[in-house]
């Protein structure tokens, strides 16, 4: 077992030496070529409607980052079964099916650069495929045999909707806080994220500890993940995120980028966010002149400081495994989250 100390806090990429889940990857090709089989075959349906609108989405670019975690946190513990590749494909059912349900609530145009599912064959359609992807991540948890995996991957299910539910209540609300809206991403993103890396050691029948420690990495590497997503939709655009910039503000949602600034701004800055937040100022005039209250008030730089601070919990809740290709991947895979910001 090695402790060795990996530092974020001196991460400051170049682009010879930039982070990615090239490693991650790399790790876990042979297991993601299996958990693929099993999504391709289960997306199938005989209403041709089902596979071409799900396919639209699950094969729309995105990294499988959930997925792989559930393979990556296996390699880490040594375990050999086959069980995780039955999970995996259950996690990335679940993430897909609530982004089809997200881009109906938020109204999206876009989706990691292409057109959402709702924008081409419309909102039922969105919404009742979701549920087909759902009800058929159920049935990869029973046939993976684990109860206690069943439990933790159906209970996250469920705060996952939770966290929507919150987050819907709290739109438009300039008055929400930062305990909030860390309670909302904590829902919404991270439990998948926990989930998916717990599950492995859950499986592989491995002590509580060590349940909890591939739990806490997932956890914190969701907030950090979270919140470089919500700082640089103030400093990125289209093509680099996969939605158009501005499309929180638009959307009236209160961020951290947001929170931050509004706590500090004076009585004419929080007037133009409340303002913002409420609706009644969205243009693009409005948008530069909150992207510049945010600079101003260095409410992006506290947002990344705050994703450097999660994503060092994370490495440092792995610090106890083994040193090997699977921890390196795994610590290089918070780097990337964070590295974003960059």
């Amino acid at each position: 077992m090695s402790a060795t100390v990996h530092r974020l806090d001196t991460l400051r990429p170049t682009p010879e030496s930039q982070p990615s889940l090239d490693p991650m990857v790399k790790l876990v090709r042979g297991d993601m070529d299996q958990v693929n089989a099993v999504i391709r075959g289960r997306m199938e349906s005989e209403i041709p409607l089902i596979p071409e609108l799900a396919g639209h989405l699950i094969a729309g670019g995105g990294k499988r980052m959930r997925p792989m975690l559930t393979l990556a946190s296996a390699q880490l513990i040594g375990y050999a079964g086959t069980q995780h590749h039955l999970l995996a494909a259950a996690v990335e059912f679940i993430h897909t099916a609530t982004l089809l349900h997200d881009d109906v609530v938020d109204g999206s145009d876009l989706r990691r650069g292409k057109r959402t599912a709702n924008i081409i064959w419309g909102n039922p359609a969105s919404v009742l495929v979701g549920d087909f992807l759902f009800s058929r991540s159920f049935e990869l948890m029973v046939e993976a045999g684990s109860l206690k995996a069943l439990k933790i991957l159906s209970s996250t299910s469920a705060v996952i909707a939770e966290g929507e539910v919150n987050q819907l209540t709290a739109a438009r609300r300039v008055d929400l806080g930062e305990e909030r809206y860390l309670d909302i991403i904590g829902a919404k993103t991270a439990a998948l994220f926990a989930a998916a890396c717990r599950i492995s050691a859950v499986v592989a029948d491995r002590p509580e500890a060590e349940e909890a420690a591939l739990d806490a990495y997932g956890r914190n590497l969701g907030i950090a993940f979270q919140l470089v997503d919500d700082a640089i939709d103030y400093v990125s655009d289209a093509d680099t995120m996969g939605k158009d910039a501005g499309d929180d503000f638009r959307e009236g949602k209160m961020t951290l980028p947001v929170i931050l600034a509004y706590a500090r701004g004076s009585v004419e800055d929080r007037a133009f966010w409340k303002d913002a937040v409420e609706g009644r100022r969205d243009s693009e005039a409005d948008l530069q002149n909150a992207i510049r209250l945010i600079r101003s008030t260095r409410a992006i730089d506290d947002t990344f400081a705050r994703a450097r601070h999660y994503g060092q919990r994370a490495i440092d809740s792995i610090a106890g495994f083994s040193n090997g290709a699977a921890k390196d991947a795994m610590i290089e895979a918070v780097e990337f989250a964070v590295a974003r910001a960059y």
